[in-house]
Order: C-alpha cells, then sequence, then structure tokens
C-alpha cells in the first residue's frame, strides 16, 4: 500500500512539473563565427570583435533557444549612425557578406523572438583591416618659392596610406634606411594633428645626395596576413610642380549640337604630371571622349553648359587647376504682359491714356539678346509716342518695353516683339499682342452648377472657371483652404482655359480650389480669382479587410465588421452572405459596426462570411474564412541529445513538437509525416496516430531512424482532424554532433561549418582546416592526406594540416575542443570518472610528421607529456584510436599536428568521441525505437496507478 502512494505521489508531482512549466520558452541567444577571421577577441567589456581582412568571407552564424521557434533578425549598427545592411536587415540564422568591404564594418546585432518574455539580443563588432598604396606628396616650406623648385633648402616628403589599423611607416634612401638621427641633414615626424596617419620625411639644407630615390614603407605589422606596401619617389634637381595651359578660349559660347574640343597640355612639372578634366563637381557627360589632355564633347546640350576643369598632378606642390566656362545659347518662355496708365485708377485701355506693353525672354548668354518690335509686320523704331525700352537685367532680365503715350485711333493694331541672339543659328521667338478697342481687363467666374462640384473617388473630374477679356491670359491653380501641393506635385498649376482635370480623383484631394489670372499673357493688374469646392465620395472602410477563424464542430462564434470611414456616412447599408447566400441584411446602427452569430458550427458552415457596407460611392467588404483546418504543428528545437549514434553508417533523429492552438479546432487523430533527403523530389510519407486529446504545451515525441550519415533531410508535418488536413510545417534535420556541456557523449564528424566549438589555438604557428573530398582544389599535393571522409563519403568533412609552403618543418597546428564539465558522481563531489576519447586519423605520405593528443585540465598547467603519439606514414587509409582519460576538473582535449620534412605530409583526423566509461567494444544499443514518454502515455500510466489503488483499498 506504502509503494503505492508513493508511486501515485511521485507521478502527480511529475505530472504537475509537465503542465505547469511545459516547454515554452523564452529566446536565448549565441553569436558563433566562421568564414575568415584574423582574430577573435571574446567579451572585451561585453563585446565580441571579430576581425576581418577586406575582401574576405563574412560568415556568423545566430544560435538560439526556446520555443516556440524565435524569429531572428540582423541588423547593423556603424559608428552613431544606424545602417541597413543591403538596404534592408536579414531575417536568417546565417549573416553572410562575401567579399567584405571596410564601409561593411561595425557592429551587428542578432535579435531573437518568439512573443515570450523580452527579446534576446546579442552583439559583435565586425573590425575589418585593410592597407591601401601609399601615396608621397613632395613640398616646400612656405616662403621660399623661387622659379627652380627644388633649389630650396628645405624639401618634405610626406607618405599617406589608409588603413586599418593604424600604419607604421619607415623610410629609405636607394637601400639606406632612414631613421630619427641617423644623418644630421634628415628629419622624420608625424604631424601632430595627424598623429598615426601619416609620416614626414624633412630633409634641410639639401645637399647632393639627397638628390636619390626615396621609398616609403608602409606596414601594418602582417596582421591578418596583409603584405607591406611601397612607393618609390625620385627627386632630382629638376624637380618641380606642374604648370598647364589652355588652348581655348574663356568663356567658349556654342549652339546646342555642336561639337565642342577642350585641349590643356603640360608645360611643366617633373616627374611628368597626369591630366585630368572635372566638371563643375559632377561627374563629366556619359557621352564626352576624354584622350590625354584632350575632352570632346559631340552634340552638345544645354544640361552640359557650366564649368570644365584641367588639373594636373604629379604629387609636388599643389596640382595645377585652369577652368573654362561652356555657355549653350538658347532662347525660351516667351511672355508679355499690358500695363494701363499707371496715373490712372482704371485697369482699361482708353484713348488719350499711356499704355505699355512688356515683353520678357529667358536667353543665354542674356547680353546676346536683342529685340525689335513690329506693328502690323512693319518694323517699329522708337519715337516720342512710341518708345521702346529694356529694363534693367537687375530688376527684370530680358524684358523689353513699348510705351504708347496718348494712345490714338490709329495706334490699334498688332504689334509684335521679336527676341533673337546676336550669334545667329538659334530660332527667333516672337510674340503677337492686340491692342484695340476689344483689348479689357481679365474677369472670372464659376460655371453655374460647378461649385460645389461632387464626384466620386477614381473618378476623372474638371474643376473649371470661365476667363473673359482680351487677351485672355495664364490661368493659376492652387489649394485655397490649406497649404498642399496641387495633383501635379507643384503648389500652383497653370492652365490655357481655365480648366484642372484630375485623373483618378482621391479622397484626399476634397477642399477649396482657387483659380486667379496671372500677368503673364494678360494684363499687369491685381489678379482676378474665384473659389471652386471639390467634394469626394468615396464607399466606407472597413475592418477586418480578411480574419481566418478556426472552430469545430458545434461550436458558437460571432463576425463583427466595423466601419472605420465614408463619405456620405448617413446611410450605411449591410448584407451578410456565406457564398452565394445571404444571410441577413440592414441598417449600420449608431456604433458603425454589424454582428453576425454563428449559434451551433455545422459542416455546411465552413466557408467564407462576407459583409458588404454600402454607400452611393460604392461598398467596403469584410471577409471572414471560416475552417475547420487544424494550425500548424511548433517543432521543438531544443531537444536534449535529438541524433542516436547507435551504427556507423545512420542515425536516428528525436524528432519533437508541439501542437499550436490545439483546442481551437475538432481533436487531432493523426498526424501525416513527410520526409525526403534535401536536394530529392520524393517524398515518404506515414502517419502517426494520436490518442486522447493534446494539451496545450505537450510535448509530442517521434524517432526517426535508418537516416543516413550524413545527409540531411527535410521534414514536413501535417495535422489530421475529421476536418480534414491542417496547415504543414517543414524543418531540416541536419546530421551534427550533440555538444553537452556535462559531458555523457560526445561526437563530432565536422560536418557544420562551427565544427562542434572545436577552436584553433592562437598561439601555434598555423591553424587546422576542414576540408571535403568535394570540394579539394584541383592543385592538392598528390600522394597524401585523404580521398574521402571516414565514412567514405565524398561529401563529408573532415579536419587536416595542409603542409604546403609556407609551411616549415617543425611548425605546429592545434585544435581545442571544447571545455567540457565533469560532473560529480559522489556526494561529496569526488569525482573518479574514466572516459574514452576516440578518433579516426588519416596519416598518408612519405613526409608525414607527428600526431600528438594533450588532455589540459581547468586548475593545472599544461603537460609537455602526450596521453597519444604516432609518426610517420600509417598508410593510405583511415585508422581508429583509443585513449582512456581520468579527468578530474573540467577539460579540453588538444590535437596537435606537426609538420614533417616536405609536402607530402598532410595529417586528417575525423569522429572525435569522448564517452564515458574505459574504451572497449560499443554496447548493443536496444533502445533505438524507443521514444521517450508522452503525456499521453503518463496520463495512462496514472490512471493503471489509480485503479490498484482503489482495488488494494477494497
Amino acid at each position: 500500500m506504502d509503494l503505492v502512494f508513493g508511486l501515485l505521489w511521485f507521478l502527480t508531482v511529475f505530472l504537475e512539473d509537465i503542465y505547469c512549466q511545459g516547454v515554452y520558452a523564452p529566446p536565448t541567444v549565441r553569436i558563433v563565427h566562421s568564414g575568415h577571421a584574423c582574430n577573435i577577441e571574446e567579451e572585451r567589456y561585453t563585446e565580441r570583435v571579430y576581425t576581418i581582412r577586406e575582401g574576405e568571407t563574412l560568415e556568423l552564424t545566430c544560435l538560439v533557444t526556446g520555443h516556440p521557434r524565435p524569429q531572428i533578425r540582423w541588423t547593423k549598427t556603424a559608428g552613431s549612425a544606424s545602417d541597413r545592411f543591403q538596404d534592408s536587415s536579414v531575417f536568417n540564422e546565417t549573416l553572410r557578406i562575401a567579399k567584405i568591404q571596410r564601409h561593411q564594418g561595425g557592429r551587428y546585432y542578432c535579435k531573437a523572438e518568439n512573443g515570450l518574455g523580452s527579446p534576446a539580443i546579442k552583439s559583435i563588432r565586425v573590425d575589418v583591416y585593410y592597407l591601401d598604396d601609399p601615396i608621397v606628396t613632395v613640398h616646400q616650406s612656405i616662403g621660399e618659392a623661387k622659379e627652380q623648385f627644388y633649389y630650396e633648402r628645405t624639401v618634405f616628403l610626406r607618405c599617406v596610406a589608409n588603413s586599418n589599423p593604424p600604419v607604421r611607416y619607415s623610410w629609405r634612401r636607394g637601400r639606406e634606411v632612414l631613421s630619427q638621427g641617423s644623418d644630421k641633414g634628415v628629419e622624420i615626424y608625424e604631424p601632430f594633428f595627424t598623429q598615426g596617419e601619416t609620416k614626414i620625411l624633412k630633409l634641410k639644407n639639401l645637399r647632393p645626395q639627397d638628390y636619390a630615390n626615396y621609398s616609403c614603407i608602409a606596414s601594418v605589422r602582417n596582421v591578418c596576413g596583409i603584405p607591406d606596401k611601397n612607393v618609390l619617389f625620385r627627386l632630382t634637381n629638376k624637380t618641380a610642380s606642374p604648370t598647364i595651359k589652355l588652348l581655348v578660349e574663356d568663356p567658349i559660347v556654342v549652339n546646342p549640337g555642336q561639337t565642342v574640343t577642350l585641349v590643356c597640355i603640360t608645360s611643366g612639372g617633373e616627374p611628368t604630371p597626369t591630366l585630368t578634366w572635372v566638371r563643375n563637381l559632377e561627374p563629366l557627360p556619359e557621352k564626352s571622349v576624354l584622350n590625354g589632355g584632350t575632352l570632346t564633347l559631340p552634340a552638345i546640350t544645354s544640361e552640359e553648359a557650366g564649368v570644365y576643369s584641367c588639373v594636373a598632378n604629379n604629387n609636388v606642390g599643389n596640382p595645377a587647376k585652369k577652368s573654362t566656362t561652356i555657355i549653350i545659347r538658347a532662347l525660351k518662355k516667351g511672355r508679355f504682359w499690358i500695363t494701363p496708365d499707371p496715373y490712372h485708377n482704371d485697369d482699361n485701355i482708353q484713348i488719350g491714356r499711356e499704355v505699355k506693353i512688356s515683353c520678357q525672354v529667358e536667353a543665354t548668354p542674356p547680353e546676346e539678346l536683342m529685340f525689335s518690335w513690329l506693328k502690323n509686320g512693319r518694323a517699329l523704331r522708337s519715337s516720342e509716342r512710341m518708345v521702346i525700352t529694356q529694363t534693367d537685367p537687375d530688376v527684370s532680365p530680358g524684358t523689353t518695353n513699348l510705351d504708347i503715350i496718348d494712345l490714338k485711333f490709329t495706334d490699334f493694331g498688332t504689334y509684335t516683339c521679336m527676341a533673337s541672339l546676336k550669334g545667329g543659328g538659334i530660332p527667333e521667338i516672337s510674340i503677337d499682342v492686340n491692342i484695340s478697342s476689344t483689348t479689357v481687363p481679365p474677369n472670372l467666374t464659376v460655371p453655374r452648377g460647378k461649385s460645389p462640384l461632387v464626384t466620386q473617388e477614381g473618378d476623372t473630374v474638371e474643376l473649371q472657371c470661365l476667363v473673359s477679356g482680351k487677351p485672355k491670359p495664364i490661368i493659376l491653380w492652387s489649394r485655397a483652404d490649406k497649404e498642399a501641393p496641387m495633383p501635379d506635385g507643384n503648389m500652383q498649376s497653370e492652365s490655357y482655359d481655365g480648366v484642372l482635370r484630375i485623373v483618378n480623383v482621391s479622397r484626399e484631394m476634397t477642399g477649396s480650389y482657387r483659380c486667379q489670372t496671372s500677368q503673364y499673357n494678360g494684363f499687369n493688374v491685381k489678379p482676378r480669382e474665384a473659389i471652386v469646392e471639390l467634394i469626394v465620395q468615396y464607399p466606407p472602410t472597413v475592418e477586418p479587410v480578411f480574419t481566418e477563424i478556426r472552430q469545430g464542430i458545434s461550436r458558437t462564434f460571432s463576425m463583427n465588421c466595423r466601419v472605420l470611414r465614408a463619405h456620405p456616412h448617413k446611410v450605411l447599408k449591410y448584407e451578410w452572405r456565406l457564398g452565394n447566400r445571404v444571410l441577413s441584411t440592414g441598417l449600420v446602427d449608431s456604433r458603425d459596426e454589424t454582428e453576425y452569430n454563428v449559434r451551433s458550427l455545422n459542416r455546411e458552415g465552413y466557408g467564407e462570411y462576407t459583409c458588404d457596407i454600402s454607400n452611393e460611392a460604392g461598398a467596403g467588404r469584410c471577409s471572414f474564412l471560416v475552417t475547420g483546418k487544424a494550425y500548424a504543428p511548433e517543432f521543438y528545437y531544443d531537444t536534449y541529445s535529438p541524433l542516436w549514434q547507435n551504427r556507423p553508417r545512420v542515425y536516428d533523429f528525436k524528432l519533437q513538437w508541439t501542437q499550436m492552438n490545439p483546442n481551437a479546432v475538432d481533436r487531432i487523430m493523426a498526424y501525416r509525416l513527410g520526409f525526403r533527403q534535401t536536394g530529392q523530389q520524393r517524398w515518404w510519407e506515414q502517419e502517426i496516430p494520436i490518442e486522447g486529446v493534446i494539451q496545450k504545451g505537450e510535448l509530442i515525441t517521434y524517432n526517426l531512424t535508418e537516416l543516413i550519415k550524413p545527409e540531411a533531410y527535410e521534414v514536413r508535418l501535417t495535422p489530421i482532424t475529421r476536418f480534414g488536413e491542417g496547415d504543414s510545417t517543414i524543418r531540416i534535420v541536419k546530421y551534427s554532433a550533440p555538444i553537452n556541456p556535462h559531458l555523457r557523449e560526445f561526437h563530432c564528424s565536422f560536418e557544420e561549418e562551427p565544427i562542434c566549438m572545436f577552436t584553433q589555438e592562437k598561439g601555434d604557428d598555423f591553424d587546422w582546416t576542414r576540408h571535403s573530398a568535394a570540394t579539394r582544389d584541383t592543385k592538392y599535393t598528390p600522394n597524401t592526406g585523404p580521398s574521402s571522409d571516414r565514412s567514405g563519403s565524398k561529401q563529408g568533412f573532415y579536419m587536416y594540416i595542409e603542409t604546403s609552403r609556407p609551411r616549415l618543418e617543425g611548425e605546429k597546428a592545434r585544435l581545442l575542443s571544447p571545455t567540457f564539465n565533469v560532473a560529480p558522481k559522489s556526494p561529496y563531489g569526488a569525482t573518479n570518472s574514466a572516459y574514452c576519447f576516440s578518433f579516426y586519423y588519416h596519416m598518408y605520405g612519405k613526409h608525414i610528421g607527428t600526431l600528438n593528443v594533450y588532455l589540459r585540465q581547468k586548475g593545472q598547467a599544461a603537460s609537455d607529456s602526450p596521453i597519444w603519439t604516432l609518426s610517420g606514414n600509417q598508410g593510405d587509409r583511415w585508422r581508429q584510436a583509443k585513449v582512456n582519460i581520468h579527468p578530474i576538473s573540467s577539460f579540453q582535449m588538444v590535437l596537435e599536428g606537426i609538420r614533417g620534412p616536405g609536402i607530402e605530409g598532410d595529417i586528417a583526423i575525423d569522429d572525435v568521441t569522448i564517452e564515458e566509461g574505459v574504451c572497449g567494444d560499443p554496447p548493443p544499443n536496444n533502445l533505438r525505437n524507443m521514444a521517450p514518454p508522452t503525456a499521453t502515455h503518463i496520463r495512462q500510466l496514472y490512471v493503471t496507478l489509480l485503479l490498484a489503488l482503489f482495488s488494494l483499498r477494497r
């Protein structure tokens, strides 16, 4: 009896733990690196720094835990400004940037969130290293310039190179290394304000031996394998800064369509200067042709006008620069206006009074502009009554005036203003102005029924103002009710007939529009204006536009459709439908919403429900898709040791998942499981029956067996209810070794890029390399190294040491395992555990060196004696090594490869394993197909024990 009660109590506590805690968990995140890092500084001031050489591949992986599977997002900040790379964030576990550039350095953030707790965020700073070619510039001290630049006593050679990290400079004269104090005539220093960015070599009291070849060597101390770079400058008694001549006029005035050739030649400078052409601070025109110092611009256009400069540079003194301006002749925008007698308060033209006709043209160049006047086609000259003047260019450029004094009946007629350019080649502009008894100021009116103007969204509408008078001026349209642009994007729109046409009118265009006369092409009087009201009707905007509702048979639920805005808003009608069947109609109440209730859902009740709410302008629609489909399963990615590696060539995988909102629809009766090798077309499918009701957060387990190493598989899982199939979810199952910080079993075959958290030791001579035969370089060294991984797969990966040049005999490469924590086995904390460390090695080649294995323990000095060692050629095959270890604290394994006397000495390792217990034959595994107990099994056991208890009490 006590035994039964004890078991019952234990099972109750265990069940409570399952259902209270569940498997749902907020996200955690960790960043691991691969790619081509030069150096990783871990957790420096809580920040990791990843150093990489420019042009290499950056690869960062965000490892997350949490259930449901967190969404991952990579973002970047550079300096103080936020910078989204590639124009967007990267929603992927792995961030990969091929051929990284210097501007892509900065701090990268990985953010993981799954709706539980706060998002998890980790960052890593990427430092891109580079070294540009150095540049030497030569200067002399200010105030000592003479015709011959370098007859002066003091010369400065300045060396500059862009780099990260900061560059170090050294100078040589010929083969002689120059240093501070080595020569009294030489001084080497860094300017205070540019410390570390430049290095200046000062030659004092210039001597004959100072005329020599000078080399500046820039170095970043070979970090990331970046070699030193140098530049040579030859200093002679003829060294001089550049001088140039332009063989063109300034300015150059041409007609559009002509070909312009600009010629620039050097007139001095040693070394020979290089010539370039620039335009205003803009790039040269695309069709321009540059040949040395000659720039040709074929078929030039007005857009290509501007200042063109020839620049000569030889890094001696300052660059020489000379410029010329290209002007393209043009005439455009001819306008006129009539000004009545300013001495009378009357806008009309009257006999006996003064009237002025003004004509304006935009001309390039303005000084070539010429005007002439005609009356009824005959030339008109300035006289006492017909005064022709030209307005001051500063007041109104390109303007001519004809003042008619004491207007007479005989002065009525057509006056023509003719504009032309002195150089010719440009068409003239002529403007006709009629002066007669019918020439009257303008008047504006809005036609009856045209304001307010009611239209519907999406229509084309015409706003109209009637303009009378002669001549008819240009009409300007603008918004009268607010400062807002017109539909064409401008603050004002011009119209010659008084009509403003708006295509595809929108609700935002509702409001007041002002039409007013312009002074151009009409009277120069106070503008006339009128207002037109525009009302845009639009159908109701409703929510939700689309909603999916998942319900089981016999459930009760309601759907609600709400009006957000509509015009007109007074009378709104609704109509509910299921497919084509009308369910309900009526008027929307004062709450601006309508509701439809489903009392007891049956099979015919599944489908798409729509609610149309309408007014005069149209209808807005809410859609509700009612379905009995089950939600997608949520794969559980944090399974403890999901791989069962009990046979050499196959592996089993413990697949676990929870069901999203399992109670939303009818009971899930089974899951359809499909799986296939990645890259294959055919799916293999089977059904997994489910007993009882799945609870929210219940972890379901199924074992995938007979998966082939090291292939990856695509797994698809679909829930099935009496409604049918639900939503599927897919994941990739990869072959990778489990990593357990409290060591029980560890296996690594190096199939994944993070190589099971193995790391390269920083203090060794070179690194181990992850490799596969399928990706091996065709130039590899023959007669050494494996032709496949340990399993015989050419796609499989292994680690090896490359012993080709520049490797030297005796150089060492060390690979460090993760640190393993040894769990205490006794209550007093002592550990007497034995572990079996095993691995496969391939040592083939006549120059094979040595492979050593070391055990490093926390708190103990590193041992110089290996626990396993082997040297020399062992043949072209994989062999297994096993060694017993007895760590007493946290430990690492160190695999050391030592280069032999030649290039045929590649050593490889694969399938590294650490297991509890002494080494021996692997025990048979009889648990391959056993799944861990599910909550359903536990409930069944609970009921069995409860029945046993009741029978005992009887």
